[in-house]
């Protein structure tokens, strides 16, 4: 009786699988972004569906579903604002024309208007980075808004939690939005509670939250944004721990990008941060937005969040179109890059066109897969004029790429698919020929410190190498 009842169970939930295996292969055909993708998770589902399920459940979906409502309802919020802050905001915004080719192109996608007037400066590593923050976080007065993908509880992550104690003790109002997946030991730690004690609001983005995201655990909040009073916006590559500053003996230097950002721009970060904290808290920030951003410099700043919420791969977007609109140049520097076929084939064609492509990675990659995956597309980019440079001198994180003379841009997203497709990210992309000019000399410096890659070094690996790349690449999807 008792074997009779278990294979009667063991026939339901076989059944069970199949049917959930049938309804996840049509909603993988339907939805998955890349044909390769959806045709990968429909044979795995339809032939093993017992693990297939549980892997589509949990890593299958690329799209973030319910934060589009959140954001909407900031962006509605947003326009209010701009409207009752015409004479401090609006007259900045740059109107699109032939003039801004690149901002034309994007605005849609950034839902953000570009603007004049803003200083934007240049901060190389971290004790640069760390020293700006510290100094800003200080001197704020009314609120600060600060979110990390990381944030650890060591030297670092202390010496940063002390002055934001200190600001809210003095009143000032401070959230804290941190990602539970890149900060998953944040919450028990002794920081955390020091911090709530102290009238910090701290939450998680938690991007399980909601029925459709419950096991999805293949999203990431990766943006780094500080903000003080509306006035000082920092972005960039840092996160919150004392390998940032090169302390960390098995990473060693540690090479990395900043920015900070004074003016009308400012606004940008501010929304991308209040609608991940709407989406984390289900409330909105108790802030007054009507301090005035006034002009501080001759830059012209594009805000760029994108998420996987959105219609369109918006990262892989602003990259693709920073590259075809390349005339001279296109330097790009990214500890993952593993491009798709699309970005590939851009920077083949600008390459062809004559236009100087040079691509940075380090030497010593954050990953086993990651680095073959580095390899394969090096071979893929080499022979049709494009130099690869492998940074030696430590482990390069920073994201930046310069466009011609005028455009740079400094963020949070990588040259890979997790950041086209998976990431919530944030980009400034800035244009100013002074600015421009800095972000060339950085990279200049990081070039003396890299080897540039030849067809001979890749030809001369061992007989394996070119297997090893080729099943790397079969990976790409999901690094």
């Amino acid at each position: 009786m008792e074997t009779t009842l278990y294979a009667e169970i063991i026939a339901v939930v076989v059944v069970l699988f199949y049917v959930m295996a049938i309804a996840s292969a049509v909603e993988a055909i339907l939805r998955t972004r890349t044909a390769p993708g959806a045709v990968a998770w429909t044979i795995s589902l339809l032939s093993f569906p017992l693990l297939g399920v549980p892997l589509y459940l949990v890593f299958g979906r690329s799209k973030f579903a319910g934060y589009l409502d959140k954001r909407n309802e900031i962006e509605l919020a947003a326009k209010r604002l701009l409207q009752r802050t015409s004479g401090s905001v609006e007259q900045h915004i740059v109107q699109v024309s032939v003039d801004t080719p690149l901002y034309s192109s994007l605005f849609n996608l950034a839902r953000v208007p570009a603007t004049r007037g803003n200083l934007v400066d240049l901060l190389i590593d971290g004790e640069q980075t760390f020293d700006s923050i510290a100094a800003g976080l200080a001197a704020a007065e009314h609120y600060i808004l600060f979110q990390f993908y990381i944030i650890r509880d060591d030297q670092l992550g202390r010496r940063v939690g002390r002055i934001l104690q200190d600001r809210a003790r003095a009143g000032v109002q401070v959230y804290l939005l941190y990602d539970e997946i890149g900060s998953r030991r944040f919450e028990r730690t002794r920081l955390c509670r020091q911090l709530q004690m102290t009238g910090v609001h701290v939450a998680p983005f938690n991007t399980t939250q909601g029925r459709r995201n419950r096991f999805q655990l293949n999203f990431r909040n990766h943006r780094k944004i500080v903000v003080v009073d509306g006035r000082y916006a920092w972005i960039g590559g840092h996160n919150i721990g004392d390998e940032y500053l090169g302390l960390n003996r098995r990473r060693g230097a540690w090479r990395d990008t900043h920015t900070r950002v004074q003016g009308p721009a400012v606004l940008g970060a501010e929304l991308a941060f209040a609608t991940d904290w709407l989406w984390a808290t289900q409330s909105h920030l108790s802030i007054d937005w009507e301090f005035r951003r006034d002009p501080r410099g001759d830059s012209t700043v594009l805000v760029f969040p994108t998420d996987p919420a959105s219609e369109y791969e918006e990262a892989g977007l602003m990259f693709h179109q920073a590259i075809v609109a390349a005339r001279e140049r296109i330097w790009i520097a990214s500890p993952y890059f593993v491009p798709d076929q699309g970005i590939v084939a851009a920077l083949q064609l600008a390459a062809l066109r004559g236009v100087d492509v040079r691509v940075i990675i380090p030497d010593r990659p954050d990953g086993r897969v990651v680095g073959m995956a580095n390899w394969s597309y090096t071979q893929k980019l080499l022979p049709v004029g494009v130099k690869v440079y492998r940074y030696e001198r430590g482990f390069m994180h920073q994201k930046v790429f310069l466009k011609d003379d005028q455009v740079a841009g400094v963020g949070t997203a990588n040259f890979d698919n997790r950041s086209f497709r998976l990431n919530f990210e944030i980009t400034l992309l800035v244009q100013d020929p002074a600015f421009a000019a800095q972000v060339e000399n950085m990279l200049r410096e990081d070039l003396r410190h890299c080897r540039q890659v030849s067809m001979r070094e890749i030809d001369d690996k061992p007989f394996w190498f070119p297997l090893a790349m080729g099943v790397a690449r079969l990976f790409a999807p999901v690094l």
